[in-house]
C-alpha cells in the first residue's frame, strides 16, 4: 500500500501506522515496500471505524482468525493492485470487511474494491510527496474540507456539480478497470 489518509496522519505523529513501525523519512503517498495489514473495528453508524493493532485483533478474535484475515486481505490487495496497475491505476489502499458465518467460518462481507472503500490513483500522475488526483470519494472529502462544517451529522447537502463530478470519477475508474 501507500502512506496516505489517516495512515499518513498516524505516521507523521508516531512513525507508525496501526502500531506498525515504518521507515523514517517517508513522504505523503509514498509506496511501502510491502502492503501492511491495518485492522479496525466497526464503529457505530456515523462514527469512524477505530484502528487497532494486530495484537488487539488477536485478542478480539483469536490468533488463527486474525492471521487468516490478514493473509486473505494482503493476498486480495496484491492481486487487485497488480490487475489495476496493468490498466494504469494504483490502488493506494482499500478496506475489506469480514465476519463469521453460522459455522464460525471467516466470510468476506460488504462491497470490496469500490471507489467508496478504496483509493484509486492514475498511475501516470502519481508522485510521492503529494496527494494524487483520485477516482474515489476523496473528491467529496476534499470538498467538505472547504466548508465550515464541524463533521457532526447531518452532513451538508452536496451541490449537484460535486455529485456529477464524483459520479464521473466513479464511472471513469470503472471504465478503465473493466472496459
Amino acid at each position: 500500500g501507500y502512506v496516505i489518509g489517516s495512515g499518513w496522519k498516524d505516521y507523521q505523529a508516531t512513525g507508525e501506522i496501526c502500531g506498525i513501525p515504518l521507515p523514517a523519512g517517508l513522504q505523503q503517498a509514498a509506496k511501502l515496500p510491502e502492503p501492511i495489514f491495518t485492522p479496525s473495528t466497526k464503529a457505530a453508524v456515523g462514527d469512524h471505524d477505530i484502528n487497532v493493532s494486530f495484537e488487539d485483533t488477536v485478542n478480539l478474535i483469536g490468533e488463527d482468525k486474525a492471521n487468516q484475515i490478514k493473509q486473505i486481505s494482503i493476498q486480495l490487495y496484491k492481486m487487485a493492485s497488480a490487475y489495476a496497475l496493468q490498466r494504469g491505476i494504483i490502488i493506494a489502499d482499500t478496506k475489506f470487511e469480514f465476519g463469521v458465518d453460522a459455522n464460525d467460518e471467516i466470510v468476506l462481507i460488504d462491497e470490496i474494491l469500490s471507489p467508496d472503500s478504496s483509493r484509486y490513483w492514475p498511475a501516470d500522475s502519481y508522485r510521492p510527496g503529494i496527494s494524487p488526483p483520485s477516482y474515489d470519494k476523496q473528491f467529496i472529502r476534499d470538498y467538505l474540507e472547504t466548508l465550515d462544517w464541524d463533521k457532526t451529522p447531518p452532513a451538508p447537502q452536496l451541490p449537484q456539480e460535486i455529485i456529477d463530478k464524483t459520479r464521473q470519477k466513479y464511472q471513469d475508474v470503472h471504465d478503465i478497470l473493466l472496459g
